[in-house]
């Protein structure tokens, strides 16, 4: 059975890939991914059941952060290997006893969907981990975090990770640990490395205001 799973899981999408193209059965009804979020941002993530507390925590908090997604020109999708009615009665019971709205689709899942994506890891049991997947306009895959079942992530960090992905894209920079509050830059960005002599020698230069050496510059936006 491993071996199988091996097998299923090769060629699983990475970080640059296109997200594979899929037509899914949601809370919301049927979508087809990622046509149906064309020209948006998209944010995936699997949670490992309905009707847990962890996984109830996040969608709060996902829930809570929707109009700033919103004009980050982003969509929430979520997804477990539950059936649609089980999402749909998880969302009204979230609203009626934690008086919170859910505006994004779920995904019901029989575990194809997880499958294809890594979302199943077989020594983490067989649900879905708490995956998740940042996918560009252009229907690439720009980032993938996968946190164990037990542990709750950070929507703050999905959102500063987001909000980096289209800073970086919009200047051509990189950015520090924590931007745009790393303890040593502050909110500065990073150039990129220089790759030729000559704009190595020139950056050279700025050692002391923007550079602390050619291969280590800054860049306050």
């Amino acid at each position: 059975m491993c071996e199988d799973y091996e097998d299923s899981v090769m060629g699983l999408p990475l970080i640059g890939d296109k997200f594979p193209d899929m037509e899914v059965v949601t809370s919301h009804g049927k979508m087809r991914l990622p046509k149906d979020v064309e020209g948006k941002w998209m944010i995936l993530f699997s949670h490992p059941g309905d009707f847990t507390p962890t996984c109830t925590t996040e969608f709060i908090a996902f829930a809570n952060r929707a109009a700033e997604f919103e004009k980050l020109n982003t969509a929430l999708v979520g997804l477990s290997i539950d059936q649609v009615f089980s999402h749909i009665k998880w969302v009204e019971w979230i609203e009626e006893n934690m008086k919170v709205k859910i505006p994004f689709p779920i995904i019901a899942d029989h575990g194809s969907v997880a499958t294809q994506l890594g979302m199943i890891h077989p020594n983490k049991a067989s649900n879905t981990v708490r995956a998740v997947f940042i996918v560009d306009p252009k229907a690439i895959i720009r980032l993938i975090i996968y946190y164990p079942q037990e542990i709750g992530r950070s929507v703050n960090e999905v959102v500063r990770a987001l909000k980096a992905l289209q800073f970086c894209d919009e200047y051509d920079l990189a950015t520090p640990e924590n931007w745009p509050d790393n303890e040593f830059l502050k909110d500065k960005a990073i150039l990129h490395p220089a790759r030729d002599y000559k704009t190595a020698m020139e950056r050279k230069k700025g050692i002391g205001k923007d550079c602390y050496d050619w291969w280590f510059c800054t860049k306050k936006v």
